[in-house]
């Protein structure tokens, strides 16, 4: 009765505890889409983007209304000592005003057709199956498959009649419309294998150019922190014997010879770029810019 369920004692031989007929607690099951939610319970940001924030907030009270008071206790401490962060340092999250609806097509298994601005500005509509939503470091990205008829139409890469799963930034979608239609979902398709391979893949892709370097110790203490651990294990694989300054020649992978200067010169003078030569060129050129900007004023002082 102190937790607020009414039960009574009764005394005599067919005496024993009761709970009063008719009483029917407001916590004591789980709606659909509050059991579907239920993954999402320690991320209430992204809960919120997706939609769901109502709704993962009531399953979180089912669920420690039924606890007993020990466990509640613990679960209560947990949650005042741990907080997930999804958005990396320096940036906010991606912002989209069309997450919501493209999670309630992949809840329910729903073609959908959007606008889809590319990489390059040019803007493309596509007809999709959408199969999953990924948080990554603060974007969300939509996976899909062309539907049946676009395949056939030809769109994506592929041939006629293969589907192929594509991944789209959900911050440039400019337009979804939720279908009537429903897809037949590959059984066979794993969201957490695909992304392992397509992220891998991604990164692998991106830094096509090989640039021959020289670093410093500094400058190898620092390639994780800057250029990331794809890039920090190509090094450390190539990486040949320091010189007596502890200087050492490696492999440093490079998005494009025009990045690539910009990227490096991060690095100061505590590294050489020793090819490829336009490479080295283009590294020399914007060294000598910056001390002709750093002359002139100094002149004028």
């Amino acid at each position: 009765s102190a937790a607020g369920v009414p039960v009574y004692a009764e005394r005599g031989p067919a005496g024993g505890y009761r709970l009063l007929d008719g009483f029917r607690t407001r916590l004591n099951g789980l709606t659909a889409d509050e059991a579907d939610s239920l993954m999402l319970a320690g991320l209430p940001g992204p809960a919120a983007e997706l939609g769901l924030g109502a709704v993962v907030a009531s399953a979180q009270l089912k669920l420690m209304a039924g606890l007993a008071p020990e466990l509640r206790e613990r679960a209560t401490r947990a949650g005042e000592r741990f907080h997930l962060d999804t958005v990396g340092w320096y940036r906010e999250a991606d912002r989209s005003p069309f997450l919501a609806a493209a999670a309630n097509a992949v809840w329910g298994g729903r073609r959908i057709r959007i606008v889809y601005r590319r990489w390059g500005g040019s803007v493309a509509p596509r007809e999709l199956d959408p199969y999953g939503l990924v948080l990554k470091a603060g974007s969300w990205y939509l996976v899909a498959r062309p539907s049946r008829a676009a395949t056939e139409a030809g769109e994506g890469a592929g041939p006629v009649g293969e589907a192929h799963d594509r991944t789209y930034r959900v911050s440039r979608v400019l337009d979804l419309e939720v279908l009537d239609e429903v897809f037949d979902r590959d059984p066979d398709f794993s969201l957490s294998d695909y992304w392992t391979a397509w992220s891998d893949a991604f990164e692998t892709d991106l830094y096509r150019i090989p640039a021959e370097v020289r670093l410093s110790p500094r400058a190898r203490a620092a390639i994780g922190g800057l250029f990331g651990p794809l890039r920090e294990r190509v090094v450390a694989e190539t990486a040949g014997p320091p010189d007596v300054d502890g200087w050492v020649r490696a492999v440093l992978p490079l998005e494009s010879l025009r990045y690539g200067a910009y990227d490096l010169l991060r690095l100061g003078p505590e590294v050489e770029v020793l090819g490829p030569p336009e490479l080295r060129r283009d590294m020399v050129a914007n060294a000598r810019a910056v001390l002709a900007v750093y002359a002139a004023t100094d002149e004028g002082a």
